[in-house]
């Protein structure tokens, strides 16, 4: 029997004076992703989504709408084949300190929508950008 994992995160975004920026992280291996972690006993989709934001970059967050749900399987040397869910939601900055969690991530990047879209299509995980592109779409933003 396949083992089951769930994990979530999210699209998080800001208005500041520099107008709407959204925020992407460098993980640890280099690529440009989203914030996301595995859900711990008794916790929400929503409330593992906040927490893993918070933990990785710092920044406290109000979820504003579910995005999608991404699922694929991989192989785990322990638990073999692995069915991941990841649930991911659009996320509003509305507190905490911009700050990396360095045992996780490399950085915490924030961009203007254009640039977030550039740079979150380019080293970046496939699966990603459709979240990326459904996000900013939610948010009256265009991308090509």
């Amino acid at each position: 029997m396949a083992y089951k994992q769930i994990s979530a995160g999210g699209v998080v975004y800001r208005t500041g004076a520099a107008g709407l920026e959204i925020q992407l992280i460098v993980d640890r291996y280099g690529k440009i992703s989203l914030p996301k972690g595995k859900m711990e006993q008794g916790e929400t989709v929503e409330e593992t989504a906040l927490r893993e934001i918070c933990e990785e970059t710092g920044t406290v967050g109000v979820i504003r709408a579910p995005i999608d749900v991404i699922k694929y399987t991989f192989q785990h040397p322990v638990h073999g084949i692995v069915n991941k869910e990841v649930h991911y939601f659009l996320v509003e900055a509305v507190g905490g300190e911009t700050k990396a969690q360095t045992e996780e991530i490399n950085a915490v990047e924030w961009h203007e929508p254009a640039v977030a879209w550039t740079r979150g299509t380019g080293n970046s995980y496939s699966n990603n950008i459709r979240i990326l592109r459904k996000a900013l779409s939610m948010l009256g933003i265009k991308t090509i």
